[in-house]
């Protein structure tokens, strides 16, 4: 019986892509499995992501944003998405608002990382968000992404205390350990089709 063939992911990115590089560092030391990079593209010309992954040898589109009305920019996109027959998107520092359209070509397929506990402090700056708010503690979400922002079922989290003498930098290198754990983790637990969401709730059935 032959093994079955990988699942295609398609990386999105927007910086230096760190959560990209743990993921593909996941499956080259083979506790991520089932599963390749097929390519990673990004809406910034010089981000320091793509220029990582054309040195790991990966498939490389860069399709810049600025100044293209949104729709047209992530129609662009899916499409790239679509040539390399993706099976999961998978959102690492992509800092765009994604369309209704685009969301719609992969439904339930794209995957975010956000470092909050999320529904706490969605959108921008989320780790100074809970300096200022005086949480005892903080983490990061991974979770299906919808038409809201930094909403979706929640697939897993991780937790990060608060410390005393945290600044947000402090906090959000502690954080973004974290978040290098929980992104391989929860891709192949979406991988293994061991769950069914409920609502809101995202329920392990394995």
């Amino acid at each position: 019986m032959s093994e079955p063939k990988p699942k295609r992911l398609g990386v999105l990115l927007s910086g230096r892509g760190s959560n990209f590089i743990a993921i593909a560092d996941a499956i080259a030391a083979g506790s991520l499995t089932g599963c390749e990079i097929v390519c990673v593209l990004s809406n910034i010309a010089d981000a320091p992501g793509i220029t990582t992954a054309q040195q790991r040898g990966f498939a490389t589109e860069i399709h810049v944003s600025k100044g293209v009305p949104r729709e047209e920019h992530d129609a662009r996109m899916a499409a790239s998405l679509k040539a390399h027959a993706v099976d999961l998107v998978i959102l690492a520092g992509y800092m765009r608002v994604l369309s209704p359209g685009f969301i719609n070509a992969f439904p339930d397929r794209i995957l975010n990382i956000h470092p909050s506990l999320l529904p706490a402090f969605p959108g921008l700056h989320a780790q100074l968000q809970a300096l200022n708010y005086g949480t005892k503690f903080a983490g990061c979400t991974v979770h299906f992404v919808d038409e809201a922002v930094d909403h979706g079922v929640i697939i897993l989290q991780k937790v990060v205390p608060v410390l005393d003498g945290d600044d947000e930098a402090a906090l959000s290198a502690r954080i973004l350990e974290q978040e290098h754990t929980a992104y391989p983790e929860a891709i192949a637990h979406v991988l293994s089709g061991e769950y069914r969401a409920h609502g809101q709730r995202y329920l392990h059935i394995g």
